[in-house]
């Protein structure tokens, strides 16, 4: 059974940064892409970036690109997301997943494994 618990949200003001945390259980961390995905009040959950088992390749939604950086250290079994230029249109519930293939996938159908989320609040 894998484990995933994303820590690091809170409350930031528009324009300000927050770095999210995502620690995996397990053994098998570095053979897997891993995603963040986040989900506002009364919307879908939507895909905001991943990254792959070694760290060299990265993804992003459009909406973020730029402004977002995702990155890994297998050797401690986390994954980040550092957020810039927040605003308030990010505000959401954040959540790292595991994806089940070996090349990206940016559905949630393709990710087997969820943390319980953070939550950002970004106010203007």
């Amino acid at each position: 059974q894998v484990q995933l618990v994303e820590s690091g949200g809170g409350l930031v003001q528009a324009g300000g940064s927050l770095r999210l945390s995502c620690a995996a259980s397990g053994r098998t961390f570095s053979s897997y892409v891993m995603g963040w995905f986040r989900q506002a009040p009364e919307k879908e959950r939507e895909f905001v970036a991943a990254i792959s088992r070694g760290g060299g390749a990265r993804y992003y939604s459009d909406s973020v690109k730029g402004r977002f950086t995702i990155s890994r250290d297998n050797a401690k079994n986390t994954v980040y997301l550092q957020m810039n230029s927040l605003k308030p249109e990010d505000t959401a519930v954040y959540y790292c997943a595991r994806n089940t293939y070996p090349v990206v996938k940016v559905t949630t159908d393709a990710y087997d494994y969820w943390g319980q989320g953070t939550q950002v609040t970004v106010s203007s």
